[in-house]
């Protein structure tokens, strides 16, 4: 595995994170565009000049659109990830072990400590998710603190760690914030349709013309979708690797990181169906063994296979 350092590793996070921000607001308007065209083509004079036309007059409301997005993710994402998978606020008093581990890691590499959160599941699993110092956040499953002994649960902490201090989690949370708009808008388009499909049975009168209007955007918005998941398949699975290292150096022991993985794996899948949606956080995201997903597991996987990482510990 080709050798990369830490600042190189912040660097390029910071570059993709840039990218995301830009590509999110031309996809979108890109789209607008091809909308726009499709709906000119109805017209059989001047389609360049009607489909611009269309264009910009809806532009500025998509761009006021996409601005409210920006806002409303960047302050609330830890709490959009927290109510998809039920995660809630550990307070010191009611798990001193766990916050004590988080602290002295933090004070033994000069980071500001991060909120704790706890899920109330029996999976092994944990990750780190925030986008600036003030929304970082570290998720342990209740499976997890339980299981583990103190050396493997520090190394999981740690793990994730170096997660927020190589800013992974800031690409990696803006890129779910923009898969899952595009998700949300698919669910409501297909509602849409189906309420559409629905009144054109009761009424002939354009329903055509409705109903191709409504496939036409569901179409668009899988388009849409469809990018956006190559954009977070595109990220780094080395990042794992990079988490673990230095997680091995900064605890001083990577067989108790490497422990942990053996526990974790094969019983890291949370109950929340929403959880599969940050799957990508996840310090383990088990691959499907059936179905398409698991023809193309390579590509769909956004960790490398847990066996490697616990081999790659092991050489330290």
């Amino acid at each position: 595995m080709k050798y990369v350092g830490i600042a190189t590793q912040q660097a390029s996070n910071n570059r993709k994170s840039v990218m995301l921000l830009l590509a999110f607001p031309l996809l979108m308007f890109a789209l607008l565009y091809a909308g726009c065209y499709i709906l000119a083509m109805a017209n059989e004079y001047d389609v360049v000049s009607l489909a611009n036309s269309l264009f910009f007059s809806s532009a500025p409301f998509v761009a006021v659109a996409i601005l409210l997005w920006f806002i409303i993710a960047y302050f609330a994402n830890v709490y959009i990830i927290d109510k998809a998978t039920g995660a809630q606020t550990l307070q010191r008093k009611e798990n001193k072990r766990v916050y004590n581990l988080v602290e002295n890691l933090c004070i033994s590499c000069g980071m500001t400590m991060p909120k704790v959160h706890v899920i109330e599941d029996s999976a092994l699993n944990a990750f780190a998710s925030g986008v600036s110092q003030k929304s970082y956040t570290i998720t342990l499953t209740r499976g997890i603190i339980d299981t583990l002994d103190d050396k493997e649960l520090e190394g999981v902490i740690a793990h994730e760690l170096l997660h927020i201090r190589n800013n992974d989690v800031r690409v990696l949370v803006i890129s779910i914030v923009f898969v899952g708009i595009f998700a949300m808008l698919g669910q409501i388009s297909m509602r849409l349709l189906v309420s559409s499909g629905r009144r054109a049975g009761r009424n002939r009168n354009n329903a055509a013309g409705a109903l191709l209007i409504m496939l036409l955007v569901v179409a668009l918005v899988s388009i849409g979708y469809g990018i956006s998941m190559l954009m977070r398949f595109a990220i780094s699975r080395k990042r794992e690797y990079m988490a673990d290292a230095g997680a091995a150096s900064l605890t001083k022991d990577p067989g108790a990181l490497a422990s942990a993985l053996r526990k974790v794996s094969g019983n890291s899948v949370l109950q929340k169906e929403q959880c599969e949606s940050i799957a990508q956080l996840f310090i383990e995201h088990k691959q499907p063994k059936k179905g398409i997903k698991a023809m193309f597991s390579g590509l769909f996987a956004t960790h490398p296979p847990i066996e490697k990482r616990i081999a790659t510990l092991e050489q330290f």
